[in-house]
């Protein structure tokens, strides 16, 4: 008969081991976040070097030796190749095909889904976003949380001396690298917003694209219902730089001092880079701008939701993230934070819609009563 004291030693052990375990997990999921950086570095050296571009250009997988050959370089070094290679396929950026043993060929490498997203001259690309979200200038205010949650302030202006807005309008690089990172994403989400939100423009004649950067998104929307006449409104440094397109005029200006007239706002991606406050600055002069009865906003823009489990969630609260990194004091919010300042600013009347599972955002459709 086995004694108590015995059960005990066993169930000890076995207390030990699960705890064993557990910290062994532990370890590995701290040395994961700690290295979480060179998945980043991995994916903008891809689009750096144009690595799916090339793949792409051969129409099939190819070996390394090939994408080698295509690289803008009088001697590129092939084993540091293969080793991002090697990671990247890891992470199921790209595929590799080893060739059959008795063949004594080379790895064939070729697209997925992913890198697919990673092509230059694809109309749907986010090669641009990769390149400016993990350029020094961007990645240097993330250096700055700690001294952020000790004092406060902006993280950008603590690695830049001034915020980014500023920096971009003294800096010609970073103003264009900023522009093209956000016209790449306008693309993105655009074709969703217009094919979601088809009943909702049908009824517009004016509508004006506030902080609507080169003009892309607004473009969009007047190329999909040509009776809209479209205003592209950001800073003047912004739509100094914006391209002609039909249908669309570009006016320069400041959201936080007026906003032109319109039958209707639109606004993606902007009221997540400020804080309540200049939120609610900002829906104050929407809402002198738009019609009484008929004028509304309608706001493309991230809503968390910590119970769901749709493919974006973690990116939406990365986002949030994002904001204490490069924003003005900004913040993703959840839809009571929404809520909030709608009615503070002016627009008690509001309904969230779900573009669609593939799109980052959600949009926010409100009026002033």
């Amino acid at each position: 008969m086995v004694s108590r004291s015995e059960i005990d030693d066993v169930l000890k052990i076995s207390r030990e081991a699960d705890e064993a375990e557990l910290m062994l997990q532990g370890q590995a999921n701290i040395w994961r976040h700690m290295f979480a950086f060179a998945d980043s570095m991995a994916l903008k050296c891809a689009v750096e070097l144009r690595i799916a571009d090339i793949i792409h250009s051969h129409a099939r997988p190819i070996t390394l030796s090939q994408i080698a050959t295509c690289i803008d370089s009088p001697s590129p070094d092939i084993t540091c190749l293969a080793r991002i290679m090697r990671f990247l396929v890891r992470a199921k950026i790209f595929t590799a095909v080893p060739p059959p043993q008795s063949d004594g060929g080379e790895t064939l490498y070729g697209l997925t889904p992913s890198s697919k997203w990673l092509l230059h001259d694809a109309d749907l690309s986010l090669a641009p976003m990769v390149l400016m979200e993990n350029h020094p200038f961007l990645m240097a205010p993330w250096h700055c949380f700690g001294t952020c949650v000790k004092e406060g302030g902006i993280a950008f202006e603590k690695a830049h001396g001034r915020q980014i807005w500023d920096f971009a309008s003294e800096n010609p690089e970073f103003n264009k690298l900023f522009n093209d990172g956000m016209a790449c994403t306008a693309k993105v989400v655009m074709g969703e917003v217009v094919a979601a939100y088809k009943d909702g423009f049908g009824s517009i004649r004016t509508l004006v694209d506030v902080g609507g950067g080169t003009g892309g998104a607004v473009a969009e929307v007047v190329k999909a219902y040509p009776h809209i006449k479209g205003i592209n409104f950001d800073l003047p440094h912004v739509v100094a730089s914006a391209p002609a397109y039909e249908g669309v005029s570009h006016v320069g200006g400041d959201m936080f001092e007026s906003i032109p007239n319109a039958d209707a706002i639109f606004m993606k991606w902007i009221m997540h880079d400020w804080s309540d406050e200049d939120c609610i600055k900002i829906l104050k002069n929407c809402r002198k701008a738009v019609p009484e009865k008929t004028g509304k906003i309608i706001i493309v823009d991230g809503v968390i939701r910590e119970d769901s489990d749709d493919p974006f969630d973690k990116t939406r609260l990365v986002f949030d993230l994002l904001m204490m990194a490069h924003s003005s004091n900004g913040k993703e919010r959840s839809e009571v934070e929404w809520k909030k300042v709608l009615e503070e600013g002016g627009f008690p009347r509001y309904r969230i819609m779900e573009i669609s599972i593939s799109t980052l955002p959600m949009i926010i459709e409100a009026y002033p009563e």
